[in-house]
């Protein structure tokens, strides 16, 4: 269960421009990843994309894209796992479920818990 500092962790990581795309596209699956070369065999997820591959989307260097893909496997909501000569990254679909269970919650108990996100409210 995530605790709350967890959760700070993942808004943090997303609240930059940045990161969030990044997750985006690698939850989406809005990058293809090429199959290695030098080792045809290596078993891949088919959700799972490249370091290399999501660098190329964006005008920073592969060390600038390595720090923000850090940042967001730090906030456990992508995995990165070396196969072969490369890096592959998927979304933590775990964490990325619970973080929306915890979402729901507020949701269903919006009416019971207003006081607490907007103080004392007055019903005419």
């Amino acid at each position: 269960m995530l605790n709350m500092e967890q959760k700070i962790k993942i808004f943090k990581a997303l609240g930059n421009e940045t990161r969030f795309l990044i997750f985006k596209n690698v939850f989406t699956g809005g990058y293809a990843c090429s199959i290695d070369k030098k080792d045809p065999k290596v078993e891949v997820s088919a959700h799972a994309t490249c370091v290399s591959t999501i660098a190329e989307h964006f005008n920073f260097s592969l060390p600038t894209i390595s720090k923000h893909l850090k940042e967001l496997r730090e906030a456990k909501i992508i995995t990165m796992e070396k196969k072969g000569n490369k890096i592959y990254i998927e979304p933590n679909i775990e964490t990325i479920k619970e973080l929306g269970e915890c979402f729901n919650t507020l949701v269903e108990n919006f009416e019971s818990n207003r006081e607490l996100f907007f103080g004392e409210v007055a019903l005419s």
